[in-house]
């Protein structure tokens, strides 16, 4: 494919989420945000007492299996609901978050989170998607997100707590693939902290964003999956590193970061991941692995300087992702379906970036 033929195809609807397909994913959180079991808690128990079935202890975040999942499925709902406010999903989407946002559940919530011993749950992935949904509702800023926020304030400031007590203790990064990522977290922790307006979370990220990966060279991405990966280290650090440099800054660390990325259209550099069986949970975490792959080159790609000679590579290799991913995301089997519509949805919408892949590419 020469390169004014992937520019066309970034400037068609190819990338484009339609009202159709948003109701697919839309359809897989509503089928679980309020359904208990299966489920799957990470609970420290400190007495009899903290016996007790997951609408009792979390009573918004009980469903879709686990707390974190629970989490992001409420934010493809708000994301979704803004997004297409005329949607036929929509009003089903508004009267779930509705009644998952009671006074009583947040309060349940926050004294869930503050209890003794409790002070790595859900550490960093579910509280850095609690402050993604927080800053979705943010955004969305009408009159009902509004009364929404202020009812989830103290869990959104005690997730961000948490983050500013344990960043700064952190002598190495965590490099998973999976639910510790330190990378993937960062980077939804410091764009609720702009969203948000808290100086002082942004502030201490960017300062151990540069300290903790900045020296980083050359990624082993070959070594890359591993058996149950949902996050790629190599690129969630370099789509972490793209929001605290500036163009030409972040292309050059690249350079250092991923020397063997192509310059031309290149497609198998970076071969897509394959499932075996997506009847089991953590091996279907593969599918989650493709999608955040293609959002996360995309980011990268839309990051660098327009004209670089790497986008065309990125966005190819994307694209491959992107096109094997989507169609897997379905309500075939749970262990998939309770989730990958959040990672689906986080994809098509551009949400961790300002959408310029076109301009990318548009001044060679």
């Amino acid at each position: 494919m020469k390169y004014w033929l992937l520019l066309l195809l970034l400037c068609t609807n190819a990338f484009a989420l339609d009202a159709d397909e948003a109701a697919r994913f839309a359809a897989l959180a509503l089928e679980c945000v309020h359904q208990e079991y299966p489920n799957k808690i990470s609970h420290v128990l400190a007495s009899d007492d903290d016996v007790a079935p997951p609408r009792e202890l979390t009573p918004i975040f009980y469903g879709c299996f686990d707390w974190h999942s629970s989490v992001h499925g409420h934010w493809l709902l708000a994301r979704l609901a803004r997004e297409f406010p005329q949607a036929a999903f929509t009003p089903a989407a508004l009267t779930a978050l509705d009644k998952s946002f009671s006074d009583s559940a947040a309060a349940q919530e926050l004294i869930y989170l503050s209890r003794e011993n409790r002070a790595s749950f859900e550490r960093p992935y579910g509280l850095a998607w609690l402050l993604q949904l927080t800053a979705e509702l943010r955004e969305w800023d009408t009159v009902t997100t509004r009364s929404w926020v202020a009812m989830l304030e103290p869990i959104e400031q005690e997730a961000a707590a948490r983050f500013k007590s344990w960043v700064p203790k952190l002598d190495y990064p965590i490099r998973t693939g999976e639910h510790s990522q330190t990378a993937f977290a960062f980077g939804l922790a410091l764009d609720w902290a702009r969203v948000a307006g808290d100086v002082e979370l942004a502030q201490l990220l960017n300062k151990r964003i540069v300290e903790l990966y900045g020296a980083d060279r050359n990624c082993p991405i070959n070594y890359e999956p591993s058996g149950q990966d949902f996050l790629s280290p190599c690129l969630a650090e370099a789509d972490l590193m793209r929001r605290v440099m500036k163009a030409d800054q972040f292309a050059a660390w690249l350079e250092n970061f991923l020397p063997w990325i192509p310059t031309g259209f290149e497609s198998n550099w970076l071969p897509v991941a394959s499932v075996s069986d997506r009847s089991d949970g953590k091996l279907a975490h593969l599918d989650g692995l493709n999608l955040s792959r293609a959002w996360m080159l995309e980011g990268i790609a839309a990051s660098l300087p327009d004209g670089d000679s790497r986008c065309e590579a990125l966005l190819s290799v994307a694209n491959v992702h992107r096109s094997t991913a989507l169609p897997a995301v379905s309500s075939e089997y749970y262990e998939g379906g309770h989730w990958l519509g959040s990672f689906a949805t986080y994809l098509v919408t551009t949400r961790g970036f300002a959408d310029k892949r076109a301009e990318c590419v548009s001044q060679k």
